[in-house]
């Protein structure tokens, strides 16, 4: 995460905007990160009050400046866009975020997944899913009254709230939006826009050249017209 000056409410409490922690301790894990947080922002890009975040602080209890986490990816609905330092619950209607997403790193530890847990639990999650890139292993869990309730088969599974679909093909995760697309990395969807950059421009293309020759056929039969009146004959009577 990149440091930033702290921030403070009237009260004189200092809530940071970083936890010194990097966004990601390895590149696969930054590109998984990065993959689904700017997915989900294609996804939600007409909806006003979706807020979707990465890494961002979250600080659920006003006051508390020491009880806080940065989900890899967080998303909250009737919540609008914009930029944040960081998301303190008590100025956002009290809405905390409905998903949350976490890519396991090397560094990462079992007691920290438990803290992180046993927070998205306490402070109402919806729903909160888990990728370990390195073992090619998908966990989820599901908001059953005041619990976390583990997803038993994630394969195939459709998240509630986001309508995204979760398959592992070949061990890697691969994500579906709700008309049955892939989520697809930067240079995927760069490589399509300019595939349909390259599709529309060929069909302009064609388009055009069916103009002129309907404007040069057009022209050929002015021409035949002048030259049969020219003779006498009248092209309307033949």
């Amino acid at each position: 995460m990149v440091t930033q000056l702290p921030s403070s409410t009237s009260k004189g409490i200092i809530y940071p905007e970083s936890d010194g922690q990097p966004m990601a301790d390895n590149t696969k894990q930054f590109e998984l990160i990065v993959l689904i947080k700017k997915n989900l922002d294609l996804l939600f890009a007409n909806d006003a009050n979706v807020f979707v975040a990465g890494d961002l602080l979250w600080y659920p209890v006003e006051g508390d400046n020491t009880n806080r986490r940065a989900p890899d990816v967080m998303v909250i609905f009737g919540r609008p866009k914009g930029d944040r330092g960081s998301y303190k619950q008590w100025e956002e209607g009290n809405i905390p975020p409905q998903v949350v997403f976490e890519i396991l790193s090397p560094s990462n530890t079992v007691k920290e997944m438990i803290v992180k847990y046993k927070f998205y639990e306490q402070y109402g999650v919806e729903e909160y899913y888990l990728y370990d890139p390195d073992k090619y292993e998908l966990s989820g869990w599901l908001r059953s009254h005041d619990q976390l309730a583990e997803i038993s088969q994630m394969t195939g599974w459709v998240s509630p709230r986001l309508g995204i679909r979760f398959e592992l093909s070949d061990g890697e995760l691969q994500i579906y939006r709700p008309d049955g697309q892939p989520f697809l990395t930067y240079l995927e969807l760069a490589q399509q826009i300019e595939q349909t950059q390259l599709e529309l421009a060929q069909e302009r293309q064609r388009t055009e050249q069916e103009r002129q020759r309907a404007e040069q056929a057009q022209s050929q039969l002015e021409a035949l017209r002048t030259l049969l009146q020219a003779k006498g004959i009248n092209p309307d009577e033949l």
